[in-house]
Parts: structure tokens; sequence; C-alpha cells
């Protein structure tokens, strides 16, 4: 078989590619695809991501509190701070340092934001320790031990 039975003759390769026309050689046409219509109402981003409770922090928690006497004034709390009269800090087992927490009197409803720099108290029933000022605010000094309710706050 020789080339003239072609029909092309000696034409260079670069002269038959510009004759064929651009739909034979070109992109592919939308018949070679598979092609789908997309319904945007049918996706639906995920769910945003709640965010993990602590388990071991509770947020209200009722019990009895107590109030560090004037022999604590000036010794040094488990943060490292010093006690000093008047504050508005407390001590409790497990908090971490700097939480506030709103402790609130059950007998009068009074109540006072406080700031967790200790550790205790050490009697069971006890769940909180308030320095002077907190005790004053919420006339317990006389009582030296009332019911409570403390709620964790963010």
């Amino acid at each position: 078989m020789n080339r003239s039975s072609h029909g092309l003759g000696m034409l260079p390769l670069a002269l038959i590619l510009l004759l064929t026309p651009a739909q034979a050689w070109g992109s592919p046409s939308a018949e070679e695809f598979a092609v789908e219509d997309v319904h945007h109402e049918e996706w639906a981003p995920p769910p945003p991501q709640q965010p993990r409770a602590t388990p071991r922090l509770l947020r209200v928690v009722n019990g009895a509190a107590s109030w560090y006497g004037p022999g604590f004034y000036g010794r040094q709390t488990a943060s490292g701070e010093r006690l000093r009269k008047g504050t508005f800090t407390a001590a409790h087992r497990t908090l971490p340092f700097g939480t506030r927490v709103r402790v609130t009197n059950l007998d009068n409803n009074r109540s006072v934001v406080v700031r967790i720099n200790d550790r205790g108290p050490f009697r069971y029933h006890r769940v909180i320790d308030l320095a002077h000022g907190a005790a004053r605010e919420l006339r317990m000094m006389r009582a030296g031990e009332i019911p409570v309710r403390l709620e964790i706050l963010p």
C-alpha cells in the first residue's frame, strides 16, 4: 500500500492537522463524560462540633462553707499568694487556681464571686473555705459555717 492510495500524497503531518476540523482533535465533548445534575439543597455542611464538657468539673454544688480566721492572715496559700484580710478568694479541693465561683448563702440569699487560690477545706462536709472579705459579704462571720450553693463561672 502506498501513500497515493490514501489520497494524502506527500502532505506533511502539520498541514494535515491544520486542515482537520478542530472538533476532531480538540477538547472532548459533553457526550464523552457522564454529567450529573447537582442539587445544592441535598448537601448539608457537617454539624458544628460541640465543646467537650469536663466530666469532673461540676457546675453547681451545694454544701457547707467556712471561712479563714485571723490566724491565717499573712500565710502563703497553695497558689503562692499571701492571705490578706478583706480578700475575695477561697480554698477548694479540686478546682484549678484562678477559677471564679459564685457562692450563695442559702440562709439569706446573698452571693459573692470568689477566685480559687488555695486548697481545702479539710472537713468532709464542707465544699469551700472563704477568705475574710467574701465571708463578711455573705454575713457569715458569727455563724462560722453556713449552707451554700457554688456555681462555677466561665
